[in-house]
């Protein structure tokens, strides 16, 4: 590492946007793991907007590609759509 104090800074700041962009990533999959898991369509269908805009964000920040988060959110609404009313 270069001993000029814009490095440093630089290096300062992309540790913590990779930390936070960790952060968001795991709360997002663990929202839609959480997804995943329900059996109810009503709970389900709350929870569904959501983590829709959680994944919007993770795109919009580039931490995950537009067509990834496209394609995130086809399947679990498909998922959705295919619960049983309970």
């Amino acid at each position: 590492m270069a001993n000029h104090k814009a490095t440093k800074k630089d290096v300062r700041q992309s540790r913590k946007r990779n930390e936070r962009n960790r952060y968001y990533g795991k709360t997002t999959r663990n929202a839609i793991r959480d997804l995943k898991k329900l059996t109810d369509k009503s709970a389900a269908d709350k929870d569904l907007p959501e983590v829709l805009s959680m994944i919007d964000k993770l795109a919009k920040r580039n931490i995950i590609h537009k067509n990834k988060a496209a394609n995130l959110k086809s399947k679990l609404a498909k998922k959705v759509n295919t619960l049983a009313v309970a």
